[in-house]
C-alpha cells in the first residue's frame, strides 16, 4: 500500500510539473527568419502564430510568390525552432523521466 501512494504522489508530482510546463509554453517564442531576415515569424513554443513581419521592401506585386516562399520558409524555421523549445521544456517537466516511444505530451 504505502509503494501505491508514493507512485500516486509521483503522479500527481507530474501532473503539476505537465501544467506548469503548459503554462511555460504559451510564454515561450520561437522566432523564423527567411530571405537574411526579410521575413520574420513568431510562435508560441505551442505553435501558435503571435505575428509576421515583412520588410516593406518585399512588398511589391511582382514578387508575390516570392513573399509566399519566404514566409512559408519563415514559419517551417520557427515551427522547427518551437519544437526544440517544447521538447526541452517537456524533458525537465518529466524530470529525466523515461517516456515509452511514441508517447507525445498534450498540447
Amino acid at each position: 500500500m504505502k509503494d501505491l501512494m508514493g507512485l500516486m504522489k509521483q503522479a500527481q508530482e507530474l501532473q503539476k510539473r505537465m501544467q506548469e510546463a503548459q503554462e511555460q509554453l504559451d510564454q515561450e517564442e520561437a522566432i523564423g527568419e527567411s530571405g537574411a531576415g526579410l521575413v520574420r515569424v513568431t510562435l508560441s513554443a505551442k505553435g501558435d502564430m503571435k505575428s509576421i513581419e515583412l520588410d516593406p521592401s518585399i512588398l511589391v506585386a511582382s514578387e508575390k510568390e516570392v513573399v509566399e516562399d519566404l514566409i512559408n520558409a519563415a514559419h517551417a524555421d520557427a515551427r522547427r525552432k518551437a519544437e526544440e523549445v517544447q521538447a526541452r521544456v517537456m524533458k525537465d517537466a518529466a524530470g529525466g523521466m523515461p517516456m515509452p516511444p511514441g508517447f507525445s505530451f498534450p498540447g
